[in-house]
């Protein structure tokens, strides 16, 4: 996550975002130019939220945010948008009736024409992982936080392994 997986182009769209939050162009965004910037953009942060916000960039502990930690978060944030692109499209190779949920044939419709060959065991264990309403059926919530959870956990589970 560094400046340079963004284009040239990007970078100056950056630098223009970051010049809109650094309201007195001091190099630093600081907890009252953030408060501002998202009171303009309709939301009403407490002060807690703010220092969490601050907290969760500013790398070096100065209490503010530099541009050089203002890409670092531009950058997670793209990665977590593609993270969650990839889960929608591994959610809709598995949803072939487009109903918005995965069943049990489903998921084994699935591995055979992946080459896995899984038990029904396996197969329950995976639905039991990704249906976070015991309704028996995956719907995309429950399948988006199990990737994304298995994602952010390096893949140990069962589920991960033969889901992305």
């Amino acid at each position: 996550m560094c400046a340079s997986q963004f284009t040239d182009v990007q970078m100056e769209d950056l630098r223009a975002s970051f010049a809109l939050f650094d309201q007195d162009g001091d190099g630093h965004i600081t907890t009252s130019e953030l408060t501002a910037v998202m009171k303009c953009l309709g939301q009403n942060p407490t002060d807690a939220e703010i220092l969490a916000i601050i907290k969760e960039v500013d790398a070096d502990g100065n209490g503010t945010i530099e541009f050089s930690e203002f890409v670092i978060a531009m950058a997670k944030s793209a990665n977590e948008i593609d993270a969650e692109k990839e889960i929608k499209e591994a959610f809709d190779v598995f949803d072939k009736d487009s109903n918005g949920h995965i069943n049990v044939e489903e998921l084994r419709y699935v591995s055979v024409n992946l080459g896995e060959t899984f038990s029904d065991e396996d197969i329950a264990e995976m639905l039991k992982q990704a249906d976070f309403d015991d309704d028996g059926i995956v719907n995309y919530k429950g399948f988006f936080m199990l990737g994304y959870l298995s994602k952010t956990l390096d893949g140990c589970n069962l589920a991960y392994k033969f889901l992305f």
